[in-house]
């Protein structure tokens, strides 16, 4: 394997990594690129015809679709600054990844996970004023309130991004390190690194438990506060009515936090062994298939919307769109 390298000052400075990815035979190789590749496609194909559904129906033009269609343009870019690399490297033997592509890789990784978690959270939000406080939801759920809100949550996202981008970057990598991964990721760079990265690993454990845990602590309560109100309701017909409008999102935050959460909440410890490129594929590619997924079968709404699309029927009068209930 040849060395690309550079010779700065005393240290020998990387410019290339190289992704082990998942070590097999070529036949297998194959088999997976093949079916990460229909993944991948399906989930674009899925979260596009979500967008498309809400952008053109005016029965969606509530916050709560415009936050899902949020959900879904950020993972067609979730999954795209990811799969495109590691289709290639299934059918390639040389998997190396330039030192300025890496780093752009985990910038934007970092910012959709980042803005994932706050997204997620505000969309719990939305379900408790909803349900909680359903006189008032027109008057504290405005478009402008849903506007700075998905503002304020790319913007948490980027800045995140950014402020961890700083400590990483400027660690040294010497000669061409091995990223026991298939894509760019904090712990596996932290885990190359030649020297002290023990300032970085401090920062990226602060801002994970900032982006996650305040974000979990938002939809814990907005959904103990739900149950409270829900069960106060004395019709059965009320309570399911309740219950199925938030039992989707509800399913999208438990398998994207139960993959997330340990492997950012321990940055460096998670990827001593390669059993952990098995959870990361789940939040990389399983959790964005299954999300759209999820949304269209428990939503009646969203199925008829999609129904027109598909099957190209005549879709409903445009007009204006305001996002309040």
């Amino acid at each position: 394997m040849t060395t690309k390298s550079l010779e700065v000052g005393n240290h020998t400075e990387t410019t290339y990594f190289i992704l082990l990815g998942f070590p097999t035979g070529p036949a297998f190789q194959l088999l997976l690129f093949s079916v990460f590749l229909a993944t991948y496609l399906l989930t674009l194909l899925e979260n596009l015809l979500i967008i498309l559904a809400i952008r053109s129906d005016e029965q969606l033009h509530k916050p709560m679709y415009f936050f899902l269609s949020h959900l879904s343009f950020l993972e067609m870019w979730y999954v795209t600054v990811i799969s495109p690399k590691m289709l290639v490297d299934f059918l390639s033997h040389d998997k190396s990844i330039s030192f300025n592509g890496c780093m752009t890789q985990l910038y934007f990784f970092v910012t959709f996970v980042c803005t994932e978690y706050i997204l997620l959270a505000i969309m719990a939000f939305d379900r408790y004023v909803a349900i909680c406080n359903p006189l008032r939801y027109p008057v504290i759920v405005t478009n402008q309130l849903c506007g700075m809100l998905a503002g304020g949550c790319w913007s948490c996202g980027l800045l995140t991004a950014m402020i961890k981008m700083v400590f990483i970057a400027r660690l040294h990598y010497c000669g061409t390190p091995l990223i026991n991964h298939y894509f760019c990721d904090i712990s596996p760079l932290l885990n190359v690194s030649c020297e002290d990265s023990s300032q970085a690993e401090l920062v990226d454990f602060f801002l994970a438990l900032m982006v996650i845990a305040v974000p979990l602590c938002v939809v814990v309560a907005s959904y103990a506060t739900i149950l409270t109100t829900v069960l106060k309701i004395p019709s059965a017909q009320g309570c399911q009515k309740a219950f199925s409008t938030c039992a989707s999102h509800l399913t999208v935050v438990i398998l994207f936090y139960s993959t997330t959460l340990f492997t950012y909440a321990r940055p460096k410890l998670m990827y001593a062994h390669s059993s952990n490129k098995a959870v990361s594929v789940l939040y990389t590619v399983i959790v964005p298939l299954l999300n759209p997924i999820i949304y269209c079968l428990r939503n009646r709404e969203v199925k008829q919307a999609l129904k027109k699309i598909i099957f190209c029927s005549r879709s409903g009068p445009q007009g204006d769109v305001n996002f309040s209930s």
